[in-house]
């Protein structure tokens, strides 16, 4: 089938299709070398959500620097899942405290694990840390998928404290006074496993 116009020549009809497809084709590797080109999440998520007096949901993704973190190498240990962003306000206060807390009770087993949420740039979560004199191990979820297990949508800082038996002990959602927090501590800390 051709198309004709009086006083012309005949086109073929795939020629007239021929600057679609190039375009088709411009954009479709155009998408291949962005989505190529996004770092790679590699988090793994165990199924199941967070509840008080449920099992903590596994996971597995990376520190800052690369190196792969679960949350079950803290087995055995009382836990504080911390979701917190560049841009949490209230993060910018209560990091510095959450440091304090675990230099205080570490000698109990107890350790801090920030979980970013949704950013990608680990340099500027790194030098954001820095300039907070923060020197606990920070997580990424650049996706979403550790806080969806955890239940964390929006409203930072988001805080899960896991007892030694791998238990969700309290869940502390948005501004919380740094004392309710620490005593939620020593009791994860004090109680026996199991």
């Amino acid at each position: 089938m051709s198309a004709t116009t009086p006083g012309t020549r005949q086109v073929p009809a795939w020629a007239l299709a021929l600057p679609v497809l190039v375009v088709l084709l411009a954009v479709s590797a155009g998408v291949a070398l962005v989505v190529a080109s996004r770092p790679s999440s590699s988090v793994w998520v165990a199924s199941g959500h967070a509840i008080v007096g449920g099992t903590s949901p596994n996971f597995t993704t990376q520190d800052l620097g690369g190196k792969r973190v679960s949350l079950s190498d803290f087995s055995g240990r009382p836990v504080l899942l911390s979701f917190w962003a560049t841009w949490c306000t209230v993060c910018h206060d209560e990091l510095p405290a959450l440091q304090r807390l675990q230099d205080r009770y570490r000698s109990g087993g107890f350790a801090v694990l920030l979980v970013n949420y949704r950013e990608t740039s680990n340099d500027r979560m790194r030098q954001y840390l820095s300039g907070l004199q923060v020197n606990l191990e920070a997580v990424i979820d650049p996706d979403g998928a550790v806080a969806s297990a955890y239940g964390v949508d929006i409203g930072l800082p988001v805080n899960i404290l896991s007892g030694r038996s791998g238990k969700v002990a309290r869940i502390l959602v948005g501004e919380v006074p740094i004392a309710t927090i620490e005593a939620a501590i020593q009791q994860a800390v004090s109680a026996p496993p199991g």
